[in-house]
């Protein structure tokens, strides 16, 4: 049963009560979907080789390889593919750069506006992330709260980045662009070669180390916001350097997270409009990454 915590919920496609990541498991290089050796639960899951959009005594999707009498193959404009998982990650990326990019020019840091810059940009990051919880909360995607989500994540980006570039790490900024990029592509090339399966074990072991992660990072700040200096000091110093370490690689495995729902998304046949829900799982997991980078590049440099 899909976990009703937005947070790691990891936005997958399963509208019944199993994961559609996880019920055939078609991995990459792997077997068919639907086959006996394609389901590492078959045999004892009772919705193994069921497609999880086919809903009792509803219409199904129609399979996108099938011809009619004439030889003609069936349209399938209305299932989801990876041109619009591709083309919505960009719009929704795109939005958030373009946000990012005029945050950083037009909110300065300097000592005369730094004061009201950090408002905007708090305020901007606590509604998107208000946005978020409400998207992860919806049973269908809303294109305009998830575009809505990265605009304002793009402000506060924009911001923060600029505040880290110009008074703790010079470069911070691209150093932390170029480390997300080589950590997007490592994961991708990685899970398409089949080095990583993503299997219901796999997804606990993530799932139990992201709340254990979440919940020290949340008592470090409470002993930061009420005891002062930073905290149980999880994230600056050594810890902070071990922590944020986890924090990327977590996020590389979140990323193997999102790559397998998007497989299974497109091989059942998930409809078009959950390609929105692949382009808000990936932008997340994006930021979170480029976050926890931008944290270590801070506190190495700032080591120096």
């Amino acid at each position: 049963m899909r976990s009703s915590n937005p947070v790691f919920s990891r936005r997958g496609f399963s509208r019944d009560n199993g994961h559609a990541q996880f019920n055939a498991a078609p991995q990459a290089g792997g077997p068919a979907v639907g086959t006996q050796q394609g389901n590492p639960y078959a045999g004892n899951n009772p919705y193994a080789g069921q497609n999880p959009y086919a809903q009792g005594d509803q219409q199904t999707y129609a399979n996108p390889y099938a011809q009619d009498q004439y030889g003609v193959q069936a349209p399938t404009t209305d299932r989801m593919t990876m041109d619009d998982v591709v083309m919505r990650t960009a719009t929704t990326l795109g939005t958030l750069i373009v946000t990012a990019a005029l945050a950083w020019w037009f909110l300065p840091v300097d000592a005369a506006n730094i004061g009201q810059s950090y408002g905007i940009a708090i305020g901007a990051g606590l509604v998107a992330m208000v946005l978020a919880l409400v998207q992860s909360f919806k049973r269908k995607a809303s294109p305009a709260l998830i575009l809505a989500y990265a605009a304002l994540e793009g402000v506060f980006l924009g911001v923060l980045s600029n505040a880290v570039d110009t008074h703790m790490a010079d470069g911070a900024a691209m150093q932390a662009v170029i480390g997300t990029m080589a950590v997007f592509t490592a994961v991708l090339v990685a899970y398409k070669a089949g080095w990583i399966r993503v299997n219901r074990r796999f997804y606990g072991f993530v799932m139990a180390a992201a709340m254990g992660f979440v919940l020290l990072m949340a008592v470090n700040l409470l002993f930061a916001v009420f005891g002062g200096g930073d905290g149980l000091g999880f994230r600056s110093g050594g810890l902070g350097i071990i922590f944020g370490i986890i924090g990327v690689l977590l996020g590389a495995c979140f990323l193997a997270l999102d790559f397998k729902q998007v497989e299974d998304g497109i091989a059942y046949g998930a409809p078009r409009e959950e390609s929105w829900l692949a382009a808000f799982g990936l932008t997340m997991t994006l930021v979170w990454i480029y976050l926890e980078f931008l944290r270590l590049i801070a506190i190495l440099q700032g080591d120096d």
